[in-house]
């Protein structure tokens, strides 16, 4: 049976960036698309505490929430399968079990409530840190959402941890029948000078070849699995995180790998994570490589 993309949906701008998303990406996969509104969202935004889903007047607005999302998906691909539930649960905690039944979970990046100035809601990133499977956060610039660059950019991370990552880009690159650049950036710490006696080659030509090594070793099984997709390889020198953000610039989907602990508390997100999710100019993959 075929795991659904499940999308969190809220009425907000950031929810309907979500549900355009979910159902073109759904369309690719031929995989059904569920729509999940967790009602409870209303007590971080209101004054009084309510127990949302016994007042009538909230169910009913969760209600239409979720079925003008539907009725969107329905319009934007009459073909695909469409399903929707009001969950009575925080939102974080239903989507992260909704997950767990979920080919992806998608969420917008930023829910109706969250302040003005946050670049990322809570939920969000939330979710992002924590879930079990892949997460893509919608957000960016008109040409990343609507998938023009025909391009999407994975951030290569160790071979020990970012084989779900690379398998998942691969598997997206062949469905979108787009380039895929598979990035390493690297670095030369300052204190590797040239003068040291042990260095005799340039420190910074070691690195470089050390990061295009690890790079190929990190796709190499991928790109025997998936001959079709045009890969392209580019090692970087400056921090990932600036790295990789400058090139979701021309990405239709940015892709990172994230190292879940089994029974770790609180949040799993590294700083590349971090920054890509709250400043890319395009959607955002964490895909988690289980412990």
């Amino acid at each position: 049976m075929e795991l659904p993309l499940v999308v969190g949906v809220d009425g907000s701008d950031g929810s309907l960036a979500a549900v355009d998303w979910a159902v073109d990406e759904a369309a690719r996969h031929g995989l059904p698309l569920r729509l999940v509104y967790a009602s409870k969202w209303e007590r971080y935004e209101r004054a009084v505490p309510s127990d949302s889903l016994e007042r009538p007047s909230e169910r009913v607005m969760a209600e239409h929430v979720v079925a003008s999302a539907a009725e969107r998906a329905r319009l934007r691909n009459p073909e695909g399968k469409v399903t929707a539930e009001v969950i009575a649960e925080e939102a974080a905690s239903a989507l992260l079990r909704e997950g767990r039944n979920a080919s992806v979970l998608v969420t917008g990046s930023r829910g109706r409530g969250e302040l003005t100035g946050l670049l990322l809601g809570s939920v969000g990133l939330a979710v992002a840190a924590r879930a079990h499977g892949p997460v893509v956060v919608v957000r960016g610039d008109k040409a990343g959402l609507e998938a023009t660059h025909e391009r999407i950019v994975l951030g290569a991370g160790e071979p020990a941890t970012g084989g779900e990552a690379v398998r998942f880009a691969f598997r997206e690159a062949e469905a979108r029948g787009c380039t895929l650049d598979v990035v390493r950036a690297w670095r030369c710490p300052a204190h590797e000078g040239a003068d040291h006696p042990k260095l005799a080659e340039d420190p910074a030509h070691r690195h470089e070849e050390r990061a295009a090594a690890l790079l190929d070793t990190l796709v190499e099984e991928a790109v025997a699995d998936h001959p079709g997709v045009r890969v392209r390889h580019s090692t970087v020198e400056g921090p990932a995180r600036k790295v990789l953000l400058a090139r979701s610039a021309a990405a239709d989907l940015l892709i990172v790998g994230a190292q879940r602990r089994t029974g770790h508390v609180g949040l799993q997100l590294g700083r590349v994570a971090h920054t890509l999710l709250h400043h890319s100019d395009c959607p955002v993959a964490i895909v988690p490589q289980q412990a």
